[in-house]
């Protein structure tokens, strides 16, 4: 299946980088229409990934964070590269409620919250060599298509 529109976007791993990579997925993505809640969840989900390749990947350090984002006729699929230091066990890091960063208070629930928002989430990483996520969801209201 081809994509209708395709948009790539590399931006530096800084924390308020976060919403401007949501605003830019419900950007891409209103192309079609889809209802609010729909782009609601694409939203959170970009917010998830791109905060955990920040804190996580980088470690609030330098780095760039790439956001690939594939628009089909009814559904998109979000790609969020980092290349950071990795993920040791994936599994154990899908787990709701796990956290590297136990210091920092965070919830663990990063991939949960992507995962209950897309239909599809695929993790691949490498230790020293980075993390990318792959998010695919389908809308059930589309309604325009780009022109």
């Amino acid at each position: 299946m081809n994509p209708i529109n395709e948009v790539k976007l590399e931006f530096v791993s800084k924390s308020c980088n976060e919403a401007f990579a949501r605003v830019v997925a419900a950007a891409f993505v209103s192309q079609i229409d889809p209802n609010l809640e729909e782009l609601a969840d694409v939203k959170t989900a970009v917010s998830e990934a791109v905060t955990n390749a920040i804190i996580h990947g980088y470690e609030n350090g330098n780095g760039i964070v790439k956001m690939n984002c594939k628009l089909y006729t009814n559904a998109v699929e979000i790609t969020v590269i980092d290349e950071g230091k990795g993920i040791e066990d994936i599994e154990q890091a899908r787990q709701p409620m796990y956290t590297s960063k136990p210091e920092m208070e965070r919830s663990g629930m990063g991939f949960t919250v992507m995962e209950s928002f897309m239909d599809e989430v695929e993790v691949i990483s490498e230790v020293g060599k980075g993390t990318t996520v792959k998010m695919y969801k389908e809308f059930k209201s589309v309604g325009n298509q780009p022109g």
